[in-house]
Formats: structure tokens, sequence, C-alpha cells
């Protein structure tokens, strides 16, 4: 088994994409374990604010095909991959770490470079997994989020209810 965390995020009908999302990744792959869910103001784009949080698993399968799994999903909820990169979404489920790899592997760069530069990443990944370590730079999630500059992008906790 293989640990994996997913980040996941919606601003468009956010509380019924993120649910059902969260339903289908239960269904694939089993126990989830979850972060808190929060609020922020879209980055790269004028938009809705995101709703987002971080999902840790464990898989039996390849990243790549984990990969084509969670797109299959996105793309259930309608996602247009056709939109720019910064855009809105219905859902975005994106790999930010498979077990300890890092570098590239089946097309996906890891840890996903989102951990050390957004704080929709790195606040719920570190209120998860306190103490697991970057498989990169070897640093707590906690004391990467202590050190992080938190006035770059404020977010707020909401209450989410899942299942």
């Amino acid at each position: 088994m293989i640990r994996v965390y997913l980040s996941l995020g919606s601003n468009i009908d956010r509380y019924r994409h993120l649910a059902s999302g969260l339903n289908m990744l239960s269904e694939h792959f089993g126990k989830l374990d979850l972060s808190p869910v929060y609020e922020s103001a879209a980055v790269g784009f004028d938009g809705d604010d995101f709703l987002n949080l971080v999902v840790s698993m464990d898989v039996t399968i390849g990243c790549g095909e984990l990969s084509r799994q969670l797109k299959a999903i996105e793309d259930l909820h309608g996602r247009d991959r056709s939109m720019a990169r910064f855009s809105a979404r219905t859902l975005d489920i994106d790999i930010l770490t498979y077990g300890d790899a890092v570098g590239e592997i089946d097309g996906i760069t890891l840890p996903r470079a989102e951990i050390l530069t957004s704080a929709f990443v790195l606040k719920p990944l570190s209120d998860l997994a306190p103490t697991e370590m970057h498989p990169h730079s070897g640093i707590s999630y906690a004391d990467l989020w202590k050190s992080y500059d938190q006035s770059r992008q404020p977010l707020s906790e909401v209450m989410f209810n899942w299942p």
C-alpha cells in the first residue's frame, strides 16, 4: 500500500462537487482521511472563492493509473479541460505526494510544487499530516506552514460535513 495525499478544490457549486468527489474517491479507494475545508480567493484569475481540502488514502495502483482515475472523476463532474490553467473549476483533484516519490513518475512531477507555494494546499496538508515530512525538503508540513508567509493568501475554515 502506498499513502497518497490529494488536493481537492472547487469554486462552482462547491459543496456539491466536493461531496460528490469524495464519495467517488471513497467508492474507488476505500477509507479517506480528510483535512478541514478552507475557503480562499481564486488565484490567477477573477472568480468565485474556492473551497479546498487535502485527502489522504492508501492505494495499490501506480501513479499514472491513479492520475487517470482522478481525471475520470473530474470529468464526471463536468471538468472543462479546454479552459485556461487558472480558471473556475467544478472539481480539481491533484496528486500532492505518492509515497516518498521525488521526481517525475508517469509524467507527474512529485511532490507537487503547490505544497510549498499555496496556502490552500499547505495549510490543510499541515492539519492532516503535521508530522509527515515533505519528500524533497525533509521538513514537516507543520514546520513548513509555520514558516510560510500566511498573509499571502488568507484562508477561512468552513463547516463541511461528509458523510
